[in-house]
């Protein structure tokens, strides 16, 4: 077919793809299934577009420290880290999204948070970010936003006009837009901002009662964000602002702390809720659910050597220990797949086996060989045995460790809900939250976004974009923006 426009997207094999928007899950509120192909194709050659950097979150730094748990959830979760009194050692990852390792710390992005707990269960990883929402909720579409966030083909340059045309094309991103644009969207430095588990996951008590759950570390030195100008002004002065900021508070003995909270849902209440509690755009109210204190975060340990023990650091929601789990979050329940293959593309098969990823609980396992391994591997080699090898223990993650569905295979967007329009949250977030002043800095910064480089036919749709978030802040960003371009 000659014409571009209705050019059939299709596998590298050729095989048309049968949706851009939505994976093939069980019924339209089930699990994603592990034959959708296309949808791994996506994953698996994405995750091996760069080598040696991550995908998205290459620049960034971290350091290590313990959590401690100081308040009694037992009633929710039988994690052993999670008990009153516990002190689990850990390693924490802060970056930027769409940067290569070079970039600036100071642009206009969301930041990753990424925790790794080294339990006596083993390790359990939180990849998260400083906004307790996301641009998508379908995994279908995530590689294509974090392509229209990086760089066009041609020139090799980052471009708005592709930023917006992606966003005004998904409605769903809303919400995270408005939080990227907003104060928020660039952190003082790691030490003053948030960070948020962003996907819902399962708890699980002793006595194999279920709860969904979302982890909020509110930072303890308090939020602190960098104006437009500021940040402009960092990115020219101090590229490694953020990285250097972490190190050198660390080094004086400042050492940042954070206090985690939760958000608990009760299992049942997630089938009848007024918003979809799985659907990653989306916050649970806290008049709804509030917030409960578990414990608290510090880090007190610098690396001594960046490459192995930050670069190498390899973070994956697929870690889990016994009390915890994933929910129906088609996103959540994709990267439980993709971060662990793009750690093998990455750095290698045996990853596990780096001292930083290494957990500090018994490993038994039957995989082996490939480059880079450490540990021996001994006879017996497969199981089912009778050779004394070791054994799957049925009663680590029982059958309630997981969430009822049926349905057919469909692709199609998660069943809506009486409160689930995508602007909705957007606009309480603009209205509820934000003061005049954060919201006249809203509009300065959206604005001076949309006048670099962005095409007219993108320009109507993004006016048209912030009209459906407010009314009178889409109107207020449309002169801003024809202002600044009649001035140009």
């Amino acid at each position: 077919m000659t014409d571009e426009i209705n050019k059939t997207h299709t596998t590298a094999g050729g095989e048309p793809y049968p949706s851009d928007e939505h994976s093939l899950t069980v019924g339209n509120d089930g699990p994603i299934v592990m034959h959708d192909h296309f949808l791994m194709e996506q994953m698996a050659a994405f995750n091996r577009e760069m080598i040696p950097d991550r995908q998205p979150h290459a620049k960034g730094g971290g350091a290590f420290g313990q959590f401690e748990v100081t308040e009694d959830v037992s009633k929710y979760t039988k994690a052993s880290f999670l008990q009153k009194g516990a002190t689990t050692p850990m390693v924490a990852r802060f970056s930027t999204v769409a940067g290569e390792s070079g970039s600036p710390d100071t642009w206009r992005d969301p930041r990753g948070f990424a925790l790794k707990f080294y339990t006596e269960e083993g390790n359990f990883d939180m990849v998260g970010n400083n906004t307790p929402v996301f641009f998508v909720r379908d995994p279908m579409k995530f590689q294509h936003f974090i392509h229209s966030q990086k760089r066009r083909a041609d020139n090799g340059l980052r471009d708005h006009d592709m930023q917006w045309d992606f966003w005004t094309q998904s409605p769903e991103s809303a919400h995270q837009v408005t939080w990227l644009m907003g104060d928020r969207g660039v952190p003082a430095t790691w030490r003053h901002m948030n960070g948020y588990s962003s996907h819902t996951y399962m708890w699980v008590n002793a006595e194999g009662e279920r709860f969904w759950v979302k982890y909020h570390f509110k930072t303890d030195q308090g939020i602190k964000c960098l104006t437009q100008e500021q940040a402009d002004q960092m990115a020219g002065n101090d590229a490694d602002y953020h990285r250097r900021d972490l190190f050198e508070a660390i080094e004086r003995g400042e050492y940042p702390t954070w206090t985690l909270q939760v958000q608990i849902m009760p299992y049942e209440d997630a089938k009848t809720y007024r918003i979809n509690p799985f659907d990653l755009t989306k916050v649970w109210p806290h008049e709804d659910y509030p917030l409960h204190t578990v414990g608290r975060m510090k880090l007190d340990r610098n690396p001594t050597d960046f490459h192995t023990e930050i670069e190498q650091a390899a973070f994956e929601p697929n870690n889990m220990v016994p009390g915890t789990g994933v929910s129906p979050d088609k996103m959540l329940l994709a990267r439980t797949i993709s971060y662990a293959d793009a750690h093998r593309a990455r750095l290698g098969v045996n990853y596990k086996q780096i001292p930083v990823n290494e957990p500090r609980s018994p490993v038994n396992s039957y995989t082996k060989g490939g480059a880079m391994r450490m540990r021996n591997a001994t006879d017996p080699v497969y199981a089912p045995n009778t050779k004394g090898g070791a054994h799957a223990n049925p009663n680590a993650y029982p059958a309630n460790n997981v969430w009822e569905a049926d349905g057919a295979m469909v692709r199609a967007a998660y069943t809506l809900r009486k409160d689930d329009g995508d602007f909705n949250q957007a606009n309480d977030l603009v209205n509820k939250v934000m003061n005049d002043e954060e919201r006249e800095r809203l509009v300065h910064n959206a604005a001076g976004h949309l006048s670099d480089g962005v095409g007219e036919d993108v320009l109507q749709r993004a006016f048209e974009y912030w009209r459906n978030v407010d009314a009178n802040i889409g109107e207020r960003i449309e002169k801003a923006v024809r202002e600044n371009l009649k001035s140009a």
